[in-house]
């Protein structure tokens, strides 16, 4: 699809609601008849966030017969200039979904925002239209505009940097919408706990993405209840990311904001400073200011359902990290650079837990930016090293140790594997993962496992991590109250000054 083809829309017939009533005409048992969902039965979603990630799973909603996109939202029109891992990968996934090769073939970089959005969502219907068009997506700048005009819309699927997260799902259910978002629920620890509060007392049906089910942390659980590596000690996650350039200062040049992007939009709650495009695109998650680093980035999917399937329920007490340090030469002279604005390259964190309703206490450690765990002896002496991202359990009496997500799961000593049967390691290939579960659960008003209400320890967990990162020290944690309890400064990390108008 061309440039011209993305931008110009001339024709509007209707909103959805407009084109579900067009088809009451044929009543629902012949639709269901002929194997498609009538509209009345599909639930209607507004996409908010069309980048590079919200357009990657836009094939996923628009794909499922039981959701009907009505309506998309970005701060930013159109652009060419979008990074991503790849030059097609975006591109490729998308002309599979609308079986037509020929989109984007004139387009020079990688484009994003609203218009492309709005163009792929009416595209996909056009195509299963009795007339070969499509005109039932509406296109917003502003979510609270969205908000305000669309009526009937059951779920927000938020695709936000991480910093607007928070306000985007307290408005979406305050207009009485269920929400699902990507990770993490919010930056900042506090806001996490107002967005928490609010699932709570509106009963919106929440679900946090990163939530999935892991057949391999049940048989870890199964092993740990047989009491092969004794009581829990230590849990150790490692990844290689982060996978986005980072820095260490904020730019000092100030380019001009592009054309039909909203600044001040993007910026949402976070205090006005001048645009720049390292902040934006799929780097915003590196700065202190807009995302949750590498932790937030992953930690999510790995420690989330792991909580969740251990029964860790009880927040961090205290936490301490380090991260990687650099300097800059001045005039000839080196000097110590003082990052006070963006995560390390790599770093380590270690929280200390309180015992939990079936655990003993124990610490987390999470380690990124190639950073690892060095090999335990039982595997140093068969000359074996820890995988380049893992997960690993650490007993009194032994290990069990994975990949990131706990995938080829292995006893150590491994002579202990020698003793189980084969089929009890679960080939997690044969399981359905049920990504979409938020679509029954919306159906039926009922919370998913991945709901909001579920995840306070594991929000709590990752933004006390970055609050250790940014104290430079090890922080303790009350978390009733909630607050920082051995420095009174580090407690300005738990939420953020707010520009006016957006306060939580």
């Amino acid at each position: 699809m061309t440039k011209p083809e993305i931008i110009n829309r001339r024709e509007f017939i209707g909103t959805a609601a407009t084109i579900a009533a067009s088809f009451s005409i044929v009543p629902s048992s012949v639709i269901a008849g002929l194997g498609k969902v009538p509209p009345s039965d599909q639930i209607t979603v507004a996409n908010i966030g069309c980048g590079t990630q919200g357009l990657r799973e836009m094939g996923g909603l628009l794909l499922n017969p039981n959701i009907r996109v009505v309506s998309v939202c970005d701060s930013n029109k159109y652009t060419e200039d979008y990074i991503d891992w790849s030059p097609y990968g975006i591109r490729n996934d998308i002309r599979k979904v609308l079986g037509d090769d020929s989109w984007w073939e004139n387009v020079k970089g990688i484009p994003g925002g609203r218009d492309v959005g709005k163009a792929y969502v009416e595209k996909f219907y056009a195509k299963n239209s009795p007339s070969g068009s499509y005109k039932g997506c509406s296109s917003y700048e502003d979510f609270r505009e969205l908000f305000s005009k669309e009526k009937g819309i059951d779920v927000v699927k938020i695709m936000t940097p991480d910093h607007t997260h928070a306000s985007i799902a307290i408005a979406a259910m305050n207009n009485g919408i269920n929400v699902v978002t990507h990770k993490p629920i919010s930056n900042r620890l506090i806001e996490g706990r107002k967005v928490i509060e609010k699932a709570k007392s509106t009963g919106a049906v929440t679900h946090l993405l990163a939530w999935s089910d892991r057949p391999e942390y049940r048989q870890m659980k199964a092993w740990m209840d047989e009491g092969l590596i004794g009581d829990l000690k230590e849990i150790h996650n490692w990844s290689y990311r982060p996978v986005w350039q980072q820095w260490t200062k904020r730019p000092t040049d100030t380019p001009p904001i592009p054309k039909g992007f909203n600044w001040d939009l993007w910026l949402g709650p976070v205090p006005d400073m001048s645009y720049h495009p390292n902040y934006t695109n799929n780097v915003f998650r590196g700065w202190y200011e807009f995302g949750g680093g590498s932790i937030a980035d992953m930690g999510h999917y790995s420690l989330f359902p792991l909580f969740e399937t251990l029964g860790i329920n009880q927040s961090p007490i205290a936490a301490k990290a380090y991260g990687t340090t650099t300097r800059e030469e001045i005039d000839h002279v080196y000097h110590w650079v003082e990052n006070d604005v963006a995560f390390p390259a790599s770093c380590m964190i270690k929280w200390n837990f309180p015992k939990q309703a079936s655990l003993p206490e124990f610490d987390l450690f999470w380690y990124d930016g190639g950073m690892k765990p060095f090999a335990p002896k039982e595997l140093e002496i068969d000359g074996k090293d820890t995988p380049e991202e893992g997960l690993m359990l650490v007993g009194t009496k032994g290990k069990i140790l994975g990949g990131f997500r706990g995938e080829n799961l292995v006893l150590i000593p491994e002579s202990k594997m020698k003793e189980r049967p084969s089929s009890e390691i679960i080939n997690s290939r044969e399981v359905d993962r049920k990504t979409d579960m938020w679509v029954d659960a919306v159906k039926n008003k009922q919370q998913t496992p991945g709901s909001f209400i579920r995840a306070q320890t594991i929000t709590d967990t990752i933004n006390l991590g970055a609050i250790a990162l940014r104290a430079k020290k090890r922080v303790e944690f009350d978390a009733i109250i909630p607050k920082i309890t051995n420095d009174e400064a580090a407690n300005n990390f738990l939420t953020r000054t707010y520009r006016k108008g957006w306060e939580i």
